[in-house]
């Protein structure tokens, strides 16, 4: 037996990237790695044989040699009317360029059957037909790959199972946040902004909600991300906020301003040291002065902005020189409120119309994505034992430019 492959280990996988100068990062939890069954990153054994001990593993991959470079046969020409049509209410859904697709929809393509949910990019299209690009989104592009290994313990039996490919699980949805070469992807037809209800806000918020949009292991990751981005003394705008900011307890505040709909809920958060009620869908303008804040945090409600260019381009003005402006989001929404854009993305390619608001507002550098996926659910959630997983964290965020 050759070593560890008696052992399991849990792990953490840790994808780095860059695409037009934007530095994204997506992790993926492994809870049971089985070192006999399992298919691990090349060279990740070997490298623990000749480290004993070792808990963490950088490693670097050329473009190429983990995926294969971008292969032209993989783009295939589709005709228009060979692509199944999808409905939203009130509206016939196109494809649009650089957005994401599940195979099935198209017929006639060799090896694709209808149930196929894999998904392609549509990188061109025009009157009469598309491309369909089955290439791997980070095709062509250098990976770099830290791996944490929290610990390794002996298998007290095998009984078989699946074979589980760990580096390809790390890359399944890496890449769909960035744009295809050549322009900016197409969020922005077939009116992306239509609602279930289109009704005054004013009256779906009325009634307080205290209660946590995620899960505790999601709410510790979000908080940490913040501890990590801003700085002690800064003075914080929650966005979109209401009974709970997600900020560490340890983070020390010169003031946090709280805006959100519902003044019941705002009166509740014990941190906030400003409350304001005032709806962005109506009045996107908000009510502060020029450069007053070090750091916006907007959490899990970026999908319920109606007029989102017109908020990233306010929320630069009351931002100081090099200000913050950090969304998190996760998988759960109230679906009344939810933007229709919102509800037909992959997961990976809401990170992408984020980063669409803030490319186009052309007010913020240094963009970054983050993403956290396949952590355990905690025991104390309602759904332990019905969902495996924590609710995933994904985030985006950029600091004010220089005018």
């Amino acid at each position: 037996m050759k070593p560890y492959e008696d052992e399991l280990a849990t792990m953490d996988f840790s994808v780095r990237w860059e695409h037009d100068g934007i530095r994204h990062t997506d992790g993926r939890h492994a809870p049971r790695v089985n070192f006999w069954r399992d298919i691990l990153p090349p060279g990740l054994q070997d490298t623990l044989v000749r480290q004993p001990g070792v808990r963490s593993v950088p490693m670097e991959f050329a473009a190429g040699q983990v995926l294969p470079q971008r292969r032209p046969a993989l783009v295939h020409p589709v005709r228009r009317e060979d692509v199944e049509k999808r409905r939203a209410p009130g509206v016939e859904i196109e494809p649009r360029r650089g957005r994401f697709y599940p195979r099935g929809i198209l017929r006639g393509v060799p090896g694709v059957f209808r149930d196929n949910v894999q998904p392609f990019r549509c990188t061109d299209l025009d009157p009469v037909r598309l491309a369909a690009d089955f290439n791997h989104p980070l095709s062509g592009k250098a990976i770099s790959l830290d791996i944490a290994i929290h610990d390794l313990r002996l298998k007290f039996e095998e009984h078989g199972g699946t074979s589980i490919d760990w580096l390809e699980e790390a890359l399944a949805g890496p890449g769909m946040q960035a744009r295809a070469d050549g322009g900016p992807t197409d969020f922005f037809s077939d009116r992306p902004f239509g609602r279930r209800d289109e009704n005054a806000d004013a009256v779906f918020y009325q009634r307080a909600r205290r209660v946590n949009h995620i899960d505790d292991t999601a709410i510790g990751l979000v908080s940490r991300l913040y501890g990590r981005l801003i700085r002690p003394g800064a003075d914080v705008l929650d966005l979109m906020g209401s009974w709970t900011s997600h900020l560490p307890p340890g983070l020390e505040l010169k003031g946090l301003t709280v805006l959100g709909m519902n003044a019941e809920e705002l009166q509740a958060n014990p941190r906030a040291t400003e409350r304001c009620v005032h709806d962005l869908n109506l009045q996107p303008a908000l009510p502060f002065a020029d450069g007053r804040f070090d750091a916006v945090v907007c959490t899990v409600s970026v999908e319920y902005l109606v007029r989102p260019f017109e908020v990233f381009a306010d929320v630069a003005r009351v931002l100081k020189p090099g200000g913050l402006f950090i969304h998190t989001f996760s998988n759960r929404w109230f679906p009344p409120k939810a933007i229709r854009i919102w509800t037909e993305l992959h997961e990976f390619e809401r990170m992408g119309l984020v980063l669409e608001y803030f490319l186009k507002s052309g007010k913020y550098n240094r963009l970054e994505t983050y993403s956290m996926r396949g952590l355990p659910r905690p025991e104390n959630d309602k759904h332990f034992g019905q969902i495996p997983y924590a609710d995933p964290v994904y985030a985006v965020w950029g600091w004010k430019a220089p005018n």
